[in-house]
């Protein structure tokens, strides 16, 4: 076997037994909980605990104060789940919301065709990225990363094979060649992950409404759907809140909710899940100047994810091969998860396909009269959204560390954003004797007003910082008897774990600074 084969398999292999620890570690200090457990769980549906409800609260919330109290023209709404069927008619949600499907013969796995040829792309990708770290090596400090991709002979051959490949998918998913499809998985000699053969099925199309019926009576029950998506909901209510809000375009509406879909390949822990939260946003803009406004979300979006302070290497945006039958643009960003770059968030210029869709079912008119021209149109939509479970499992991917120590000890730490932590701080009594068990719940009363706050006087001090660094907790508070004597305490930081005395008329202030919302809101400046 060559080193860099060798290399791929490591790699892989670290990256497979990272999602195994995550999953272990959110299980075992209550983030994530396999859904319906006692009764053996149900595929693909989890239940989130009482820390992992308070981490996913925390990223809704900002999500949402970044959306609606820092933009004074996007507001938000709850729009049902359940909506009149004509709905998903009018969408094409009905008759063309299909995945080209695939099974394996031997292993007697479904996969989705197009992320096959997909996946296959990226290990092409990852050639590419290999040859760079040998130029780097190579040519050091001189190295031009633009330069070597441009010149570099394997380079070249690689990203002509992908464009190639790229090409032929982009045909195949437009023309709604399935045959094509499956033509191109033989060529290029694609394994099924688990058994290894190339023993495929023909490619078909799976659809992936849920239906369910309204009404008790057989015979008179209609069938109306889980919605699939929560931006029809925006959009057969632009007219009520462009009025009742007295909006002005440009303007957005805002949502986050629940949607459904019979996936075809539900898997990866909370990645891909058949019930999901979606965190949308539906911009509304003047014909022609669409298209700016999508640059401009594509920026906005990414610096709302590099203020979580990550990283950038863990962020990458991904032009659509097929574009939705309603966009002229789109593209995704793209977060290096344990299993590899995969959609964190979609951004897409929708044109006027949804409003005019809803126009000629409903018979409604749903214009926007533009009192400086005097002229009635049906806006261009732009539209930004984000997996909620997604970007949940994207946090706790990069916020998981395992740290050895001077003393040849290990921490596990989840270095969590400090404004979405469960718990901002823990506080910690070093004795339960000599009224320190008192102090301590004196100092949780008074910071629970403003922040979530745990107390713990269980096991020795420095088992209790373990245990707050593993569900990431930002700071500890340590109660001693010095504190009786002159109204301090010993603050201890999570990521450095460095400690410090403080006073205690002090330490609220400290904890806003680190752990507001401002801490967030000063990154998208």
């Amino acid at each position: 076997m060559s080193i860099a084969k060798f290399d791929r398999i490591f790699v892989a292999m670290e990256q497979k037994d990272l999602l195994k620890d995550i999953i272990s570690h959110c299980k075992e200090y209550g983030f994530i909980f396999p859904s319906s457990e006692i009764y053996d769980g149900l595929a693909a549906t989890y239940d989130y605990g009482q820390l992992g409800v308070e981490l996913k609260n925390n990223i809704k919330t900002y999500w949402w104060k970044a959306m609606t109290q820092l933009n004074p023209n996007i507001v938000g709404i709850d729009a049902a789940i359940f909506m009149h069927p004509t709905t998903w008619k009018a969408s094409g949600h009905v008759d063309a919301f299909n995945d080209p499907l695939i099974d394996n013969k031997d292993s007697k796995k479904r996969y989705r065709a197009d992320v096959l040829i997909e996946e296959y792309l990226e290990k092409q990708r990852q050639k590419i990225d290999k040859e760079v770290e040998k130029g780097k090596k190579r040519f050091g400090e001189h190295f031009n990363a633009e330069q070597f991709k441009t010149t570099n002979p394997n380079v070249l051959r690689i990203q002509e094979k992908i464009s190639s490949i790229e090409e032929r998918m982009k045909k195949a998913l437009n023309d709604n060649a399935l045959d094509d499809l499956q033509q191109l998985i033989l060529d290029l000699e694609i394994v099924c992950p688990i058994s290894g053969s190339k023993n495929w099925t023909d490619v078909r199309q799976f659809n992936l409404m849920f239906s369910t019926s309204l009404g008790s009576v057989s015979g008179e029950s209609s069938t109306i759907y889980l919605r699939p998506e929560t931006a029809q909901g925006i959009f057969v209510n632009f007219l009520n809140v462009q009025k009742s809000g007295r909006m002005k375009i440009p303007f957005g509406i805002a949502q986050i909710g629940k949607a459904f879909r019979n996936e075809i390949v539900a898997r990866q822990f909370i990645f891909r899940m058949r019930e999901f939260e979606q965190m949308e946003m539906q911009f509304f803009v003047k014909p022609g100047e669409e298209l700016m406004w999508y640059e401009h979300w594509k920026k906005e979006r990414k610096k709302w994810h590099l203020s979580l302070g990550l990283g950038e290497d863990y962020y990458r945006f991904h032009d659509h091969i097929k574009l939705a039958h309603y966009a002229n643009a789109a593209c995704d960003i793209e977060f290096n998860f344990p299993m590899g770059f995969k959609e964190l968030e979609g951004i897409h210029s929708r044109t006027d396909f949804d409003l005019k869709q809803h126009e000629a079912h409903s018979g409604k008119k749903l214009q926007y009269f533009d009192t400086t021209t005097n002229e009635s149109y049906v806006p261009y939509v732009v539209e930004t959204s984000v997996g909620l479970d997604r970007l949940f499992l994207s946090i706790l991917s990069a916020a998981f560390k395992r740290e050895e120590l001077e003393d040849g000890s290990e921490r596990v730490v989840l270095s969590i954003p400090a404004p979405l932590a469960p718990y901002k701080v823990a506080v910690l009594p070093l004795l339960k004797k000599d009224g320190l068990p008192e102090k301590a719940m004196e100092i949780v009363h008074q910071l629970r007003q403003h922040f979530s706050v745990q107390y713990d006087e269980k096991d020795s001090i420095g088992k209790r910082y373990r245990r707050q660094d593993a569900i990431g907790t930002p700071f500890a508070i340590t109660i001693d008897h010095e504190t009786l004597e002159n109204h301090s305490v010993t603050l201890r930081s999570r990521d450095d774990m460095s400690q410090q005395r403080v006073a205690i008329a002090e330490v609220e202030k400290q904890l806003t600074d680190h752990c507001g919302w401002p801490a967030l809101f000063n990154r998208l400046n």
